[in-house]
């Protein structure tokens, strides 16, 4: 896994410098979308055969994001397909995110959640979440039943996790203890 972080990583800086001269939030969206393409297994198997072409791999990748790509990010997209990268895109638009939210002073968060939470009420949370964590995030919700109730969140590489879940495995091992 490191391996692909520090392959991605002169990518999404290369990218971030570009970047950072238009508008951000639209680039950002646009890589996301061709990294969630970049992510399918089968994309992949498809852009690593030696006798498709690298155009026909960029069109189908551009198909799939159902994108009008800006011309930096069609730039982009030929430049990693055309050195074999693809699968490194979506670590490098993770990493081009984490240099987006840095330079605005925002964080990721991912609230794990045994059932949905409605928008207002994830403004509520994320509002206590930024006094706790001391910095603006930016929330995105992931179901997850096991927790049965309560929130697991995720910034960075701190967790709180408030889930009735959390507290079980906390009451067991204080009781076998």
């Amino acid at each position: 896994m490191a391996e692909i972080a520090t392959v991605a990583r002169p990518y999404a800086e290369a990218l971030y410098q570009v970047a950072r001269k238009g508008d951000l939030a639209l680039w950002g969206a646009q890589i996301d979308a061709i990294a969630a393409v970049a992510g399918d297994e089968g994309v992949r198997q498809f852009a690593d055969n030696p006798k498709v072409p690298a155009e026909q791999v960029y069109q189908v990748v551009v198909a799939a994001s159902n994108q009008q790509l800006d011309p930096g990010v069609q730039n982009f997209l030929r430049a990693v397909i055309e050195n074999g990268r693809l699968a490194v895109l979506p670590e490098a638009a993770a990493q081009f995110r984490a240099l987006v939210n840095a330079a605005g002073g925002v964080a990721d968060a991912i609230v794990y959640s045994a059932y949905p939470i409605a928008p207002e009420q994830l403004a509520d949370v994320v509002g206590a979440l930024e006094t706790r964590f001391g910095r603006k995030l930016s929330a995105t919700v992931e179901l997850e039943p096991e927790l049965i109730g309560g929130v697991r969140v995720v910034v960075g590489d701190e967790v709180l996790d408030t889930s009735v879940r959390a507290r079980l495995d906390r009451m067991k091992l204080a009781l076998s203890a």
